[in-house]
């Protein structure tokens, strides 16, 4: 026999939330409190998210695309959190799921909070450049992300970086914050960001920073080593 628990629903913005952290990493540790964090099993890409839900109870999630699959079966869920399992249902139409929880020896989670070093590039970049340039990189078949200066001004490119005669397409940023050469580079794969926009800052230590703007929701990419700045 259980111990009774009180039922909570899940905002549209959290379970919106853990369907992107779900093309991050496939498994997630949820501690007790407002905040939700995943990693990439690479280490590569780090998102942190504060929810509006207070969880009471530390449970693990192997497949967060199978979860979030099970929780479409039910119009209007509610969620039971025990020690074991969460029982989801719907009272309307009297229907309900016990889903067990994970071993959390077997997920892989996030050690400690990064410090971002100072930046040396800030930008904003708006939901609709994110999506153009996406688009532009999936239509031109190259998977290379460069923010870079152009000379006169700050530019976000989709190319090949391994071929100087491949097909790019470029978007303008706004005006060059130094005069200093830089070039950083990002897969377009770790763009996997909530639709928003974003005010980014790089740093010169191989990790830069996209806060969504007017919410609290932060990813932490990781360049590509033969990024440079300087000089």
């Amino acid at each position: 026999m259980t111990t009774t628990q009180t039922a909570i629903s899940l905002s549209q913005r959290t379970l919106d939330v853990l369907k992107n952290f779900s093309t991050i990493n496939s498994n997630i540790l949820v501690k007790p409190g407002n905040k939700l964090v995943t990693i990439s099993p690479v280490k590569n890409v780090m998102s942190e998210a504060t929810v509006e839900e207070d969880f009471d109870t530390e449970f693990g999630i192997w497949d967060l695309s199978k979860f979030l699959g099970t929780v479409s079966l039910f119009p209007n869920p509610e969620f039971e959190f025990h020690d074991k399992f969460v029982l989801i249902r719907d009272e309307k139409k009297k229907t309900e799921v016990t889903y067990h929880y994970s071993e959390p020896r077997l997920l892989t989670t996030v050690n400690k909070e990064i410090n971002m070093p100072e930046s040396v590039i800030d930008c904003t970049i708006t939901q609709g450049i994110l999506n153009d340039i996406l688009k532009a990189s999936s239509v031109l078949q190259v998977n290379d992300i460069a923010i870079r200066s152009n000379g006169d001004s700050l530019e976000i490119v989709a190319l090949d970086k391994a071929d100087a005669t491949s097909n790019n397409y470029s978007i303008e940023l706004g005006d060059l914050p130094s005069h200093d050469d830089f070039t950083f580079y990002f897969k377009a794969e770790n763009l996997k960001m909530l639709p928003g926009d974003y005010d980014v800052k790089i740093t010169d230590k191989i990790i830069s920073q996209f806060k969504k703007v007017n919410d609290d929701l932060t990813y932490w990419i990781a360049l590509e080593s033969d990024s440079h700045y300087g000089g």
